[in-house]
């Protein structure tokens, strides 16, 4: 345990972005044509089966959920970054939202095509999943929220309703072996994989 004996300077800091270390999600929605769009998120969380993803409006993402509510939460480990990193400049959106025109990003419908990444055939929802990613977790979205406060984004409730994992991280029957499986962290906008292990929860 780490105790400290003396106060520690700080500064205050007016950041941009407090992106401080998110786990990457790849979230396949389906696009009205029926191919599918693949975003890269780094804001989720979850709770018991529901998982609640945070998602910028004037996206294909939130626009292709709002039509038909069901997704994949695709979980890339840390050798898939350069695959997320070549999703990240493109838009599934034509047109291009002009605050996307201004920040870089150019349209790409055929996003499997671009990251180099496998569909497969999901269970019990349309969108494909990614064949690469070690979790995948199949979801109906439950609600849809768009914050009076700040409308700049959704957040979106999810619940899980078929998980898949590559075998060599399961441990047992139905447990992810954490000493097999890293997720690829978003950390200030660079990619991290995790560091060693470092103690147990008092419930693993």
């Amino acid at each position: 345990m780490k105790i400290i004996k003396q106060m520690p300077n700080t500064k205050t800091i007016n950041p941009k972005i407090l992106y401080y270390g998110f786990p990457v999600i790849l979230l396949s929605t389906l696009n009205e044509d029926g191919t599918v769009n693949i975003s890269p998120l780094s804001s989720s969380w979850a709770l018991g089966d529901y998982i609640v993803l945070g998602i910028g409006l004037g996206g294909k993402a939130i626009e292709n959920l709002e039509r038909h509510p069901e997704c994949v939460i695709n979980v890339p480990d840390p050798s898939l970054w350069e695959n997320v990193e070549q999703l990240a400049p493109f838009t599934g959106k034509n047109p291009i939202p002009e605050f996307k025109k201004q920040i870089g990003y150019t349209y790409k419908k055929e996003k499997y095509d671009i990251s180099g990444l496998t569909p497969i055939e999901s269970t019990l929802v349309t969108p494909t999943r990614i064949m690469e990613c070690p979790i995948q977790i199949e979801a109906k979205v439950k609600h849809i929220r768009i914050p009076d406060y700040s409308p700049n984004f959704a957040i979106v409730e999810t619940q899980t309703v078929h998980v898949h994992a590559h075998t060599e991280i399961i441990i047992e029957e139905n447990h992810i072996d954490p000493n097999k499986w890293s997720p690829l962290i978003y950390n200030f906008r660079h990619y991290f994989g995790l560091g060693k292990k470092l103690g147990n929860n008092f419930r693993s």
